[in-house]
């Protein structure tokens, strides 16, 4: 099943190329088409505060590399995208040494990320193969050397400008750390039927039947100071899912801007036929016989010419007998700290902890010109399940446009204290990442 999007879509290009349809000719096509690509060197570094854990660590390179056709047909388009990550024979031979959430414990990984056919008008957007979507609880996840990606059919249509309209089903995915599409998710263990899937929160067994994908529909609006989206996820044999995130920016016309927003979250899904109920998979050590879950969040701030600042709030409710106690089921964020939740930290949020309330303080100023970026923020999360926990964040961004244009630094830094079974010994956990990207 996870090759006949593919295969369909080549076979519909290849139709309407037999066709000739219009007058483009296939000059036309590769001369006006359009490739670019980035280049990244990751080196990330897991410290404990425990001697019973070793430290764990993982260096990486990567490229980047996406190609797009010009149109033909009046509106079709081919785009690929080859993605590489390579550790040039640093990985440590002690695998409890490797940070795997890097690129897996292989001293390589290549993938083609992204292959497939467009249709593309004013109106409507067809796009079917492998491709990076972009929706709230389903993503590319792109905070390691390499995106995830999705063997999928997706429609986006535009009624009118700033209000689009999507619908997608997907067959199969990518992980950040595979090198192929498989019919797992982040719910599933590492290698789960070969596939070399690292980073997810697990809790299904190896012998688990493997997923059914997933489709979704969702519209996002924007205009004037107003942005928001509602989205309904069925992730196949694990959870229905619904979604709506609002926020407004008062234009005071001074530089200075206040802005609120708010979010709310949905889940059910029971009986024998969801994975995580069949094999009494104990999220957070709570089994259940049915996927429950409520959650909402506010979030408040202010923006000024160079920064911003917000404190935003989070809660999941407890719900007796579900999974988890009543934890966000996501399928394709779990473990991974990329939920659209608004107290989600680099490390982890409450998606991977279970039911309780977090806040969380941010601020970001830039200087020079928008070429260095300074972040901090503090996140408080209180847990049922997981005891309470803090987490401190630091990032600095330096954009080298002065110097070869693409060409940024980065470095990522948070500390994680306190908790029950969140860090090994619970003891405290810092998490360093230096990254250095070149866009192309």
């Amino acid at each position: 099943m996870r090759n006949k999007l593919v295969s369909a879509a080549i076979a519909a290009v290849l139709g309407t190329l037999s066709l000739g349809a219009q007058a483009d000719t296939l000059k036309d096509i590769f001369t006006q088409g359009h490739i670019d690509g980035e280049l990244r060197a990751y080196n990330f570094n897991r410290m404990y505060d425990t001697s019973t854990v070793t430290d764990a660590s993982a260096f990486s390179g990567a490229a980047l590399f996406n190609a797009q056709t010009g149109t033909f047909g009046g509106g079709y388009s081919l785009g690929a995208s080859l993605v590489t990550a390579n550790s040039f024979g640093t990985q440590s031979n002690n695998p409890a040494a490797i940070d795997t959430s890097l690129m897996g414990p292989n001293d390589s990984v290549s993938a083609l990320s992204q292959a497939y056919v467009q249709y593309k008008s004013n109106l409507l957007l067809v796009r079917g193969g492998y491709q990076y979507l972009n929706t709230p609880w389903m993503g590319n996840s792109d905070s390691r050397v390499l995106p995830a990606s999705y063997n999928a059919l997706l429609v986006g249509v535009t009624p009118v400008k700033g209000w689009d309209i999507f619908g997608l089903r997907s067959f199969g995915w990518k992980s950040r750390t595979s090198g192929g599409y498989t019919s797992d998710n982040l719910y599933y263990p590492p290698t789960f039927s070969g596939d070399s899937m690292y980073g997810g929160l697990g809790g299904l067994p190896a012998t688990a039947r493997q997923s059914n994908g997933a489709w979704a529909l969702g519209t996002t609006y924007a205009k004037g100071g107003f942005k928001g989206q509602g989205w309904y996820y069925n992730f196949l044999q694990f959870a229905r899912m619904g979604y709506v995130d609002g926020s407004y920016t008062f234009k005071t016309g001074t530089g200075i801007d206040p802005f609120v927003a708010a979010q709310y979250v949905t889940e059910s899904g029971g009986g024998m036929n969801n994975r995580l109920v069949q094999n009494n998979a104990a999220q957070f050590g709570v089994p259940g016989s049915s996927v429950k879950s409520r959650a909402w969040g506010v979030d408040a701030g202010v923006a000024i010419k160079n920064g911003r600042f917000d404190v935003a709030y989070n809660k999941i409710s407890q719900q007796a007998g579900a999974v988890g106690g009543g934890a966000i089921i996501s399928p394709y964020t779990a473990g991974y700290a990329t939920d659209p939740l608004y107290t989600t930290s680099m490390i982890r949020g409450l998606v991977d902890q279970g039911p309780g309330h977090a806040w969380k303080a941010k601020a970001a100023y830039n200087f020079f010109d928008n070429k260095l970026q300074l972040v901090a923020a503090y996140a408080k999360y209180t847990t049922s399940l997981r005891g309470n926990s803090h987490d401190v964040y630091f990032d600095i961004i330096y954009n080298l446009d002065g110097y070869l244009k693409g060409l940024s630094l980065r470095n990522r830094w948070e500390r994680s204290v306190g908790g029950t079974g969140l860090n090994p010994g619970n003891q405290s956990f810092t998490y360093n990442r230096v990254m250095i990207a070149y866009k192309f």
